[in-house]
């Protein structure tokens, strides 16, 4: 029984679609389950076919002729080489198309290690990688198109494209994007954890508030660069906190914005978005959404390093939780954090997007204008060589104080 398919290859796997310009598909081989590719063999002096793949139960011909399985009454001239059809196509592999408009083969480029999965979501799984020329490591999050509508795959692509022309040091530099009919290809810089490991694995499950503050600075700073560009990242989290190294004060990158949204300052949006623990009430309530959703994002982020647990339970209402103050802080581990934190805290938890700290307010709150972390932020800056978290206009002021102790 011959069954015909048009064939895409990838880095992952090979599909067999049932048309050539359609998504429906018939199966998916992975590349891990491929046994042997054989030359094809010959049946009554003949080549049927290109070659042959071989799997733990099935061999599969790849080009093969539909002349030879079709009744000699019914024989047709075979298809010309343009049809998709036979032993022209098989030979050549679907290639993917880069921003520049040449046809390039991702695996020319990069080489993709199946085995190295660095984190999953909803549309995708982030690969480790490295760049063949360099040796330079990389991540590559391979997006499955067949898992979402067309006018997302679009708007994936814009967003991708926006954030490709995004260069700021806290924020996870993309390198390039390919695509197949099936698949989109990112490429980003590969990074050594994120916040949420760091989180889990501090012997008190639980960050101090030097390496807090240390950290959700950095957050802030990249956050005013991303709500500068009206870019809102819309799902942010510890997991999409990404670290540049094992420090106890790492560099800190944003990343994962497969959310983002282009958000004008007064603008609002109202599809639903981001990770439930750390959505903002608009959102859980379809209400519009702007930037400030980001912030309350911040503000989660805060509760959950200075204590390892989430402020909310899911099941009640945020409204209620927020004025429990018993509920939100309880003493063990709240009294022993100070409450300039829990201030800033509450200031980025309200409910009223209005009331609500923005990325400057938030900056200077006196919980972050602390000496301390201006000293490991400078510290950060010398090592990498930039200065994009403190500003020079604050020198004096921290010299005076730095004096004065």
């Amino acid at each position: 029984m011959v069954k015909r398919h048009f064939w895409r290859l990838d880095t992952k796997s090979i599909v067999f679609f049932q048309s050539e310009q359609g998504s429906k598909y018939y199966k998916e081989i992975l590349l891990s389950d491929v046994l042997a590719i054989e030359p094809a063999r010959i049946k009554n002096g003949d080549v049927m076919h290109c070659f042959e793949i071989r799997t733990a139960n099935i061999d599969y011909f790849v080009g093969q002729d539909p002349l030879h399985d079709i009744p000699d009454v019914n024989k047709v001239n075979l298809p010309p080489p343009d049809s998709g059809i036979g032993a022209y196509l098989a030979r050549k592999p679907e290639k993917c198309s880069d921003d520049e408009n040449q046809v390039t083969d991702m695996n020319q480029i990069y080489q993709i290690y199946p085995d190295e999965v660095l984190g999953s979501g909803q549309f995708g799984i982030v690969y480790g990688g490295v760049h063949r020329k360099t040796a330079r490591s990389v991540a590559i999050k391979v997006i499955d198109k067949l898992r979402f509508p067309t006018k997302q795959e679009a708007q994936l692509k814009n967003e991708v494209s926006i954030l490709q022309n995004l260069s700021h040091p806290g924020v996870v530099n993309l390198e390039r994007m390919f695509e197949t009919p099936e698949r989109i290809f990112v490429v980003m810089e590969k990074l050594k954890g994120d916040m949420l490991e760091m989180i889990l694995s501090h012997e008190n499950g639980r960050l101090t508030e030097r390496v807090t503050k240390f950290l959700i600075t950095q957050i802030l700073i990249a956050l005013k660069h991303l709500h500068s560009k009206n870019i809102v990242h819309c799902d942010l989290k510890p997991e999409n906190v990404l670290l540049s190294s094992n420090a106890e004060f790492p560099q800190v990158k944003l990343c994962d914005f497969g959310f983002a949204r282009i958000i004008g300052e007064k603008s609002f949006r109202r599809s639903v978005v981001g990770t439930p623990a750390y959505l903002a009430p608009e959102v859980l309530r379809n209400k519009g959404y702007n930037r400030s959703l980001d912030m309350w994002s911040v503000g989660v982020i805060v509760y959950v390093s200075l204590s390892g647990t989430f402020p909310f339970n899911e099941d009640e209402d945020i409204n209620e939780q927020i004025q429990n103050a018993a509920f939100m802080y309880p003493p063990n581990p709240w009294k022993e954090i100070s409450s300039d934190a829990i201030d800033l805290i509450n200031n980025l938890l309200q409910v009223k997007q209005r009331k609500r700290y923005t990325v400057d307010k938030s900056l200077q709150h006196i919980w972050l204008q602390d000496y301390q972390t201006w000293c490991d932020l400078r510290v950060l800056e010398n090592h990498i060589g930039a200065r994009y978290i403190t500003h020079e206009s604050d020198d004096a002021r921290w010299e005076r104080h730095r004096t004065d102790l």
